[in-house]
């Protein structure tokens, strides 16, 4: 009679431990899928990525926060681009690479948004400028931040650079490679607005540049190997 009466309490026991851990495993599923949006995903999010990958020439569908098919693919795109694990799953990294960012507190946002500005930046300056003088590579930055203000372009650092074929270095993957020291100081000194490619909204290397229609821009500055022109 005892013996029953200690299994039956060492089962009632067992019984509610697995309750708590199904619980526990549900609760923390669900709060995993909140942090990314993918196939099946709703809400304003999943509309920040669609406009984002439409105003690139990613996308090419509606903009209406579902995430289907059609958004699938395109963050499949974006991320094969841009050296990212290619899942169709826009997770931390692939956010972060579109410039979109997680709820949090206003300061806390504000300085997580500005340090992925300046890492961004800097990485295109690495990729696109590494080994040309600091003040060139300074103006390679301005450059971005010039787009950033034209209406001609997206208005954001991650649009601007991530849009289709606007720099080798996203388009090559040198995008990927760690920024150094200089390149890290050139993009806070030209997100901090200092410009010496005087107002220029684009650049070229005329040693190698192919194409005719670069040439016809009005040059502003010469520094490096880097022709600056609007």
């Amino acid at each position: 009679m005892l013996k029953n009466k200690k299994n039956k309490i060492i089962v009632g026991i067992m019984t509610i431990v697995a309750i708590g851990v199904m619980v526990y495993i549900l609760f923390f599923q669900n709060n995993s899928v909140e942090a990314l949006s993918k196939y099946g995903s709703r809400g304003s999010e999943v509309t920040q990525i669609q406009t984002k990958l439409k105003r690139w020439g990613y996308y090419n569908g509606n903009v209406d926060g579902i995430y289907g098919t059609q958004t699938v693919n395109a963050v499949k795109y974006f991320q094969r681009k841009n050296g990212l694990t290619v899942d169709g799953i826009a997770g931390p990294a692939t956010l972060k690479a579109m410039g979109i960012y997680g709820s949090s507190s206003s300061g806390s946002s504000s300085s997580s948004s500005n340090s992925s500005n300046v890492n961004l930046l800097a990485r295109l300056i690495y990729g696109e400028a590494r080994g040309e003088p600091y003040t060139g590579q300074v103006a390679v930055g301005a450059v971005v931040m010039n787009r950033v203000k034209s209406s001609s372009f997206p208005n954001s650092i991650s649009g601007v650079i991530y849009a289709s074929g606007a720099f080798d270095a996203v388009r090559d993957g040198q995008i990927n490679l760690t920024p150094n020291s200089d390149a890290k100081k050139a993009a806070q000194d030209a997100l901090n607005g200092w410009d010496p490619s005087y107002g220029a909204i684009y650049y070229f290397n005329p040693s190698t540049a192919t194409n005719k229609w670069i040439w016809s821009r009005p040059m502003t500055v010469t520094i490096g190997r880097h022709r600056f022109c609007k």
